[in-house]
Order: C-alpha cells, then sequence, then structure tokens
C-alpha cells in the first residue's frame, strides 16, 4: 500500500513537471532582442479607414536599419495590414488630404524606378520625395537633386506638394567649388540656406508618365534641381518642418541652423509664408521670437492657430530646460497661449481632433497615459486606458473622422501599433499590428517602481526590473542603468534595442536599477530644474541614495553592484565611478568627462551653458568641480566604453580621454568606436548588437553575472 502511495507520488511529479516543460517559457536570447520591430510614424487616413505605419529593423545581411512602410485597411471588425514599400529607406509619411496619395522620403535612388533598390552608394544616399497610391503599385519620385530633401507639406486641396531643399547648385557650380577647394572642408563658408519650392501634382504624375522607369536625363542630372518645382520662397536658416494651413492661405515652417548645430536658440523660431502672394524678394515671417527649441507644427481647425511643442528652452522669458510643453501661436496676432498648463507632468506627443479638442501622450511619473483637453482655459481631462506607455497619438488627416491610432506597450507587453473608434473609447482598441509577437512568447522579466528619500529629503522614483523567475526576491546582484537625456524617464513601457537592453541584462541574472534622478521629466518643472547648475553631482547623489536604500532595504546585495548608462547615462556613469569604488563594473557610452572641449564640439552649445550656469570663462569653477576628469585619480571600477566615431553630440574625443586616463591608471578597461555612426549608432545595427553583446561579457567578467545567450 505505501509502495503504491509512494509511486503514485513519484507519478504526480513526473507528469507535473512534464506539463510544466511543456509551459515554460524560454529565456530571451541575444539575437531574438535584436530583431526587435520599432514604430517611427502612425498615420490616419482623411476618412479614417487606413492607417500608414513606418517601421524600422534590423537588416543584418544588408547592414542597415530598414525603414518601410505599411498600410492598414479596415473592413468591418476586422482589417488587413500589408506591405506598402520595400526599400528599406522609406519614412516621414503624409497622406494627401484627399486620401489617393501618400507622400514619403526616401534615400533609395529615384533613377532606379524600382521600389525595392537602394542601391550600393551609400555615398550618394540622398533624401528625395517618393509618391504611393494606397491601393499598391511602385512608387515614383517627384523630386530630385544633390541635396536632401529637409521637409515637405500637401497643400490643402492636393493639387501641390510644397518642399524644402537647401539652395541647388548647378554642375558648373559644383565644379567650380571642387576646383577651387579639392576637399578643405569650409566649416561655416559652405554653408547655405533653404529654398521652398511648389511641384504640381498633375505635372509631377505627367512626368512620371512621361519618364517610366528611365534614368534622368543629363541635364536634368545637372541642373541640380527638380523640373517643374517653382520656388516660392529663400531661407538663409534651415527649414525643419513645412506645414500648409487647412485652407491653403499661409504655409508655416520652422527653422534651425543651417549646419543643423543648436549653437544659437535664435536660428530656431516659427516663420509665415503668405501662398496668395508668395515672393523670393519677400524673406517669410517671423511668427515667434522666444529662447526655446519649436517642434512638431500642426495647424488648428480655425486656421488661425498654430500648434507646436517645446522640448527645451522657455517660451514665457529667459532660457530654461523645464518639461516639454504644448503651445498655439496666433499667425495673426503672434499671441502664444499654453496648453496642458495645469498638467504636472511632461506633454510627449499630441494630435489635435475633430472637435476641436486635443490629445496628449502625457507622462507622469512611470506612466505615459492619455490626456484630452477641449481648449487652453480648460482643465485636461484623463482618459480611460490601459496601464503603460502611449506613443504617437494620430488622428485623421482631415479631421473627418474620431478614430484614434497610437503605439502601445508595458513591461511585459511589446510595443505595437493599436486603434481606437474614438477617444472615448481606447481600452476597446484592438491591435492592427503583431510585429514582435515573439516577446510574448518568451520568459520576460517582471518590474515595478520604487521610490526612496534623496539626500536631502527630495522623493525620487525609479524601475526595478527583476530577473525572470525571481520577481520581489531579495539580496540580487545589481545593475545600476541610468537613461539617458536628461529629460527622459524610466517607467512602464517595452523597449527593446542598443540603448535600452534592461531585458537582456535581467535575464542574465541581474536586478536593474533604473533610476529617474533629478532632471528626469514627468515629476514636475521643479524637479527637472533641479540640476542646474550641479549637473552630475546632484542627480549622482539621488542615484547614490538610492542604491543606498535598495541595500538598506535587503533588496540589493552590497557586494555585486555594476552602474551603466549611455549619452547623459554615461555622463553620470563617468562620474559617478569617480565618488565611490562600490561597483564591481562599469559600461559607459558617448559620456563627457569634462565641459570645456564638450561645449566646443558639441552640437547643442546653449543647453551646455544653461546647465552649467555660463561659458567656461564665466563659471570655470564649476566646469572644474562638475568634470569627472579631475577626481578620475580615485577611479577603481574596471570600465568599458563605446563612442561613434562621427558622435557630434557627445564628441569621441570625450571617450578617447577617458580611455585614456584609465589606462595611464591602470584601470582594467576597454573602448570600443564605432565607425559612421552618430550619437544614436543608427547607421549598422552590427554597431549596437556588438556593443551590447560586450556590456554584457564585461558585467559577467568584473560584476560576475550572467553570460552571453
Amino acid at each position: 500500500m505505501r509502495r503504491s502511495i509512494v509511486l503514485a507520488c513519484l507519478l504526480c511529479l513526473l507528469l507535473s513537471f512534464s506539463l510544466f516543460a511543456q509551459t515554460a517559457k524560454p529565456k530571451l536570447t541575444l539575437d531574438e532582442f535584436f530583431n526587435s520591430v520599432g514604430f517611427t510614424a502612425v498615420k490616419v487616413s482623411p476618412d479614417g479607414d487606413s492607417v500608414v505605419v513606418a517601421t524600422e529593423r534590423a537588416d543584418w545581411e544588408q547592414q542597415i536599419f530598414r525603414k518601410d512602410l505599411w498600410l492598414y485597411r479596415i473592413a468591418g471588425k476586422g482589417g488587413s495590414l500589408v506591405q506598402l514599400t520595400q526599400s528599406g529607406h522609406d519614412g516621414h509619411p503624409q497622406w494627401s488630404p484627399d486620401g489617393q496619395w501618400i507622400a514619403f522620403l526616401s534615400e533609395r535612388k529615384p533613377s532606379s524606378g524600382k521600389d525595392g533598390d537602394a542601391g550600393d552608394d551609400k555615398e550618394k544616399e540622398v533624401a528625395q520625395l517618393f509618391l504611393i497610391s494606397p491601393q499598391g503599385g511602385e512608387a515614383f519620385a517627384i523630386t530630385s537633386g544633390d541635396d536632401d530633401v529637409h521637409a515637405f507639406s500637401w497643400s490643402s486641396d492636393t493639387k501641390a506638394i510644397y518642399f524644402a531643399t537647401r539652395q541647388p547648385w548647378t554642375k558648373q557650380q559644383n565644379d567650380d567649388h571642387k576646383k577651387d577647394w579639392k576637399d578643405v572642408v569650409r566649416f561655416r563658408g559652405d554653408e547655405r540656406g533653404d529654398v521652398i519650392l511648389r511641384i504640381s501634382l498633375d505635372d509631377a504624375l505627367a512626368r512620371h508618365a512621361a519618364l517610366g522607369s528611365k534614368e534622368l536625363p543629363d541635364a536634368e542630372k545637372d541642373s541640380g534641381a527638380t523640373p517643374g518645382a517653382e520656388a516660392i520662397a529663400r531661407t538663409p536658416l534651415r527649414a525643419d518642418q513645412l506645414a500648409i494651413s487647412r485652407d491653403g492661405s499661409r504655409l508655416a515652417l520652422v527653422s534651425s541652423s543651417v549646419s543643423e548645430r543648436q549653437e544659437k536658440v535664435e536660428d530656431i523660431e516659427l516663420y509665415l509664408v503668405n501662398l496668395a502672394s508668395p515672393s523670393l524678394e519677400v524673406p517669410p515671417t517671423r511668427l515667434t521670437r522666444n529662447q526655446a527649441v519649436e517642434v512638431n507644427l500642426e495647424w488648428a481647425l480655425d486656421n488661425r492657430h498654430l500648434f507646436f511643442q517645446t522640448n527645451v528652452g522657455s517660451v514665457e522669458g529667459k532660457y530654461e530646460d523645464p518639461q516639454p510643453r504644448l503651445y498655439w501661436v496666433d499667425a495673426g496676432t503672434g499671441e502664444v497661449q499654453r496648453w496642458f498648463a495645469d498638467y504636472g507632468g511632461e506633454v510627449v506627443q499630441y494630435t489635435p481632433m475633430p472637435d476641436g479638442s486635443v490629445l496628449c501622450a502625457c507622462r507622469l511619473g512611470t506612466e505615459v497615459q492619455i490626456q484630452s483637453q477641449a481648449n487652453p482655459k480648460v482643465a485636461s481631462v484623463k482618459r480611460d486606458g490601459w496601464a503603460g506607455r502611449y506613443e504617437l497619438p494620430a488622428s485623421s488627416v482631415s479631421l473627418r473622422s474620431p478614430r484614434v491610432a497610437f503605439v502601445h506597450s508595458a513591461i511585459e507587453q511589446p510595443t505595437e501599433v493599436y486603434i481606437a473608434d474614438g477617444p472615448d473609447r481606447l481600452i476597446e482598441a484592438r491591435p492592427i499590428t503583431s510585429f514582435n509577437q515573439l516577446f510574448t512568447e518568451r520568459d520576460l522579466p517582471k518590474a515595478k517602481p520604487y521610490r526612496w528619500k534623496s539626500y536631502d529629503g527630495t522623493p525620487v522614483e525609479g524601475m526595478l526590473m527583476y530577473p525572470p523567475g525571481k520577481f520581489e526576491a531579495k539580496n540580487l546582484p545589481m545593475f545600476v542603468f541610468i537613461h539617458g537625456g536628461p529629460q527622459d524617464a524610466d517607467g512602464n513601457h517595452f523597449e527593446a534595442d542598443w540603448y535600452q537592453w534592461d531585458r537582456l541584462a535581467a535575464t542574465q541574472g541581474w536586478l536593474v536599477f533604473e533610476p529617474n534622478y533629478r532632471g528626469s521629466t514627468g515629476y514636475g518643472d521643479k524637479f527637472a530644474l533641479e540640476i542646474v547648475p550641479e549637473i552630475v553631482s546632484r542627480p549622482g547623489k539621488d542615484i547614490l541614495t538610492g542604491v543606498d536604500a535598495l541595500v538598506k532595504d535587503g533588496i540589493a546585495d552590497p557586494n555585486q553592484l555594476a552602474v551603466g548608462g549611455y549619452s547623459y547615462g554615461g555622463y553620470m556613469t563617468n562620474w559617478l565611478i569617480t565618488q565611490t569604488t562600490r561597483f564591481k563594473a562599469a559600461v559607459t557610452g558617448a559620456g563627457a568627462v569634462e565641459h570645456v572641449a564638450n561645449w566646443g564640439n558639441d552640437d547643442t552649445g546653449f543647453d551646455d551653458v544653461y546647465f552649467l550656469g555660463g561659458h567656461a570663462w564665466e563659471a570655470a569653477d564649476r566646469y572644474r568641480s562638475e568634470a569627472a576628469i579631475y577626481q578620475i585619480d580615485k577611479v577603481r571600477t574596471p570600465t568599458h566604453m563605446v563612442g561613434g566615431a562621427d558622435d557630434i553630440r557627445v564628441a569621441v574625443l570625450e571617450d578617447y580621454l577617458l580611455d585614456r586616463a584609465l589606462h595611464e591608471l591602470n584601470i582594467p578597461s576597454e573602448l570600443l568606436i564605432f565607425p559612421g555612426e552618430g550619437h544614436e549608432l543608427a547607421k549598422n545595427p552590427w554597431h549596437g548588437k556588438i556593443k551590447v553583446r560586450e556590456e554584457l561579457k564585461w558585467l559577467a567578467k568584473y560584476g560576475g553575472v550572467g553570460g552571453t545567450n
């Protein structure tokens, strides 16, 4: 009898183990992680019945990030998703107001006339304007020339497209320049402003029909300009975005420096062109005069107000960096009003709605939720939705439909695109993509917010991401993973790329601590501004007190701590390893160790001056006290470094400087330089994958946790 019971128990155990083996999800691998798909744009058609989605994913064979357009058609309760373009170089889609065309920018060779031929000569990749029918067929170029199309906008009646490009040179002008200057770069002397042109849709279609798949005639290649395009305005600056009023009377543009370096905030303003009587002799009318960086233009329904966001700087007074905000400006009087002024967090993205209200993807703490506001004078209202992060909210370009499309994710919910029948039905939204479904089939880490008080009593929040199967376990080895920005925050969202690889670190066995230190958004303007002028020392104390709190609570093992980050997270990592020897390993990328040369090389110079309270000759002591290099002799932490060879946001020279210092001090270190890459590592997906692979190896070697998978 007893033997029968034992056998029965063993049988039950074997059966349970078998069922567990069948239902247990495998762990996420490095290869799977880097095959995630990102979304760069979501655009709803004028009738609300279709959605264009722009995706980005790694193409390992071509060694590029593929950028493709997809079209989702709504049919009853169902729908279908089809790939619209296949060149791998397509983005920034815009529906025509009549819904018959989709315009987009592409770096494919326009002379080929064939969708999918991206060309092999990367030196000659130039962004041109293309058209494609939502009914299918091949895309075709409607602009040509040696310079990129920077921005474009449809006319309100679909009869024309306006676009901005650098003032073109003829072949003779280019030849003369090469003859005089050879390969010499005239750093400022070669810069020139933009011209805004108009091309008739009928003319573009007729030219395409006549040309077919043939290459451009030599005369057109040599002209440096788009045949049939009429110049309507010039600016000594660069036109970063164009927007046509809904009645077609005015064109708005946001300007920037022709060098694309933000050296003077005055270079970035809003301008208007009267389309009823455009003139090359009359410069665009300046609409704003402030200390802000304006982005994301959109005309309101009344044809009078122009929406814009600010990501840094101030509309109201002297330059400062509060949380990003939303405004509109009266195009007649120049009066500016702020939207969502009563909201305590960050306006991340927005979309106008048919009833005149505005939807906002707004960050508060670790959540990005949908808020709405009827007008700037009434209170904003939170819309019922799912926990997590909403992104890229989009409504009908003609505002004829209440449908809303958006991107959504959460810690254990991969990023996908959804559509809802209105802002009051977000909870009923249905997914229209499933590109990242594989992640739902893997054993993903769980996470939750963590709160502590900093050295001066300020409440601070962050996220804790636990190794799979160890949610809320104690005494775990901990990797402090610091976000960049500083205008950003970690929270309840899904991300899988070279920049945000917390899930891989957790899968390797690390408790990942992601602190939203002072300077982060979503916690009020005061919190965001309190890093000035102590740009690393104050947030550094926030992070270290968070580590202390986690150790005190028994959550983190004090003997197994590591630290890392990229960009501003790299700044902080470089600083923290001079302040403590408790970290066993560090991984840092694109982070400065001093501020004088970094200001001189940075493409956002006025921001550096603001953060440090003045220029180097005005605040010399602070430039020294907030720089890691002057305390680098205190470092004992083995440090892994990475940098883009062409980075102008944080010059690669900062990485070389840190590498040289650690080498002099005999601290174990390694530096990887990625050729052709800027700050974003956006050229070759192998670079980001190798970066994270080696960072995980470094954490395993010196931190003693995990290994490559």
